[in-house]
């Protein structure tokens, strides 16, 4: 029903406010064409259509991360992945030439995974291993690197400049549905896989002793869940650009409805992460008028408190 309801206000509002009734009719295809009706199809429907997605990839991407890792502050744009994909990106419109969300998905892909290793692997060489502490210092870190070296390359070449300023902060406007059709096979599969371990990241939360005890095959586990957040955050990457925080605030949100059950975690941050990122772009279209506010900086502004107040509550072993 929240889902529901965010939808319909990000096919209602805006700079230019419509009825319910009317967008009902616009998707029903009742009444003939008007500019009402062409406002509603063309411009807010593919935006929405693609918050859904993005912004269920990014809060099941969350979820997975956090639960794997017993991390929670685990997210996509603090552990580096999300640099990682951005960085490949701007390399293929540099030396490359890519341009579209369909031709930036395999660098994305190849960033997120390379971000991924690279972050767990060296917060893996610490003395106490792959701890939350190493994987965030870890994760400041590569995305640092990552951020200077994407800086460096547009300060190179300024028509990626022109391509990339208007993909960094985050944005569902100006994507199209062809971009999204084209690569949701991506989001359906990191999807699936990552529903299909919310039964091993349950184990996992017992620590890796106990869950080896039940069975789990621990290093399948997490190659799954590996690809799962490669797939998801990849995609979303190369639709939206890189949308920080929605993976860390989506799983909080959904734990204190579902309890500490994963699997419910993973089916709640389906729902909540488009209803989260849609809302925070109907928000960024009121706010300012007659301008906008990205989607991706409403979701900053309001996620950057709740990660102050979740490093408040969250006793980090070894600072």
């Amino acid at each position: 029903m929240l889902l529901a309801f965010v939808v319909l206000l990000g096919l209602a509002v805006g700079s230019r406010a419509i009825g319910p009734g009317t967008v009902i009719d616009a998707l029903l295809g009742h009444g003939g064409p008007s500019n009402d009706h062409s406002v509603v199809l063309d411009q807010r429907l593919p935006r929405t259509l693609i918050g859904l997605a993005v912004g269920a990839a990014l809060g099941v991407a969350g979820a997975v991360m956090q639960g794997m890792t017993r991390n929670p502050i685990a997210d996509p744009g603090l552990l580096g992945i999300n640099a990682g994909a951005s960085l490949a990106v701007v390399a293929a419109i540099t030396w490359l030439g890519a341009a579209g969300a369909t031709a930036y998905v395999p660098f994305a892909f190849a960033g997120a995974a390379v971000a991924t290793v690279l972050v767990h692997g060296i917060a893996s060489l610490s003395r106490d291993g792959a701890t939350p502490v190493t994987l965030a210092l870890v994760g400041a870190a590569v995305t640092a690197a990552g951020t200077s070296l994407t800086t460096m390359l547009l300060l190179i070449d300024i028509d990626t400049l022109d391509l990339y300023r208007f993909w960094i902060v985050g944005s569902l406007v100006g994507r199209d549905l062809d971009s999204l059709v084209a690569l949701l096979p991506f989001l359906v599969v990191g999807a699936v896989l990552a529903l299909g371990a919310g039964r091993m990241m349950n184990a996992v939360a017992l620590g890796d002793d106990v869950a080896a005890g039940l069975g789990q095959h621990l290093g399948r586990a997490r190659a799954a869940a590996a690809i799962s957040v490669v797939l998801l955050c990849g995609t979303a990457v190369a639709l939206a650009g890189p949308i920080v925080f929605v993976g860390l605030v989506v799983p909080h949100i959904a734990r204190r409805f579902t309890g500490p059950d994963q699997r419910w975690i993973l089916a709640y941050s389906l729902v909540l992460g488009p209803s989260l990122l849609i809302a925070a772009d109907v928000i960024g279209r009121v706010i300012a008028p007659p301008g906008e506010i990205e989607a991706g900086l409403v979701v900053a502004f309001l996620g950057a408190p709740v990660m102050i107040a979740l490093v408040r509550r969250t006793r980090l072993t070894g600072l």
